[in-house]
């Protein structure tokens, strides 16, 4: 049982309600998480800006999916865990694939940098080295991808944790966690 209210969209109010109403046209129905949320009119706007503009960015949906199931797993995120990976199918990546990302592995070098590097900041709370951004250049990675790869970490973490404290109900295709919490 969630620990906030969810907001129906037909109930909400003002930024909320023609928030919702975009996130329920993009999805074809309200995602628990965005109804969690929405208890915030200015949690909300971050949150889907956040999305709307990383879905825009340089490193592109498949990464940011494979990314984004590796957060979770590390922060025992079931909610995060289960809509990215079927947010990652629908982007092309295979279960296969989504499955090593939840894992923190890839068989391309360069996904595998990101995935490395992404699980440093989560585990280590941002305290990474300049070998592990060598790391990260050396596979391909400009300034520019750099930040953004920090900035869907971040975004991730913020999900998680909401999804984690508030415990809202799962709403997609569950996938079991490898990490323990």
């Amino acid at each position: 049982m969630s620990r906030v209210t969810l907001i129906d969209p037909q109930d909400a109010t003002g930024d909320a309600k023609s928030l919702l109403s975009e996130i329920t046209a993009a999805f074809g129905t309200t995602p628990a998480m965005f109804k969690a949320v929405a208890n915030s009119s200015a949690a909300l706007k971050m949150m889907w800006g956040g999305f709307g503009a990383l879905g825009g960015g340089r490193l592109g949906a498949k990464l940011g999916e494979q990314i984004a199931v590796l957060v979770a797993d590390r922060n025992g995120c079931e909610y995060c865990l289960a809509a990215h990976t079927a947010l990652g199918r629908k982007a092309g990546v295979s279960a296969e694939h989504m499955s090593h990302a939840q894992a923190g592995h890839s068989a391309d070098p360069r996904t595998d940098a990101a995935l490395g590097f992404a699980a440093k900041l989560v585990e280590n709370r941002a305290h990474v080295t300049d070998s592990d951004v060598e790391t990260l250049r050396k596979a391909g990675f400009d300034d520019e991808e750099i930040v953004e790869l920090v900035a869907h970490v971040a975004l991730n973490l913020f999900t998680n944790y909401l999804n984690v404290a508030l415990s809202v109900p799962v709403d997609f295709p569950k996938i079991a966690l490898r990490k323990a919490n």
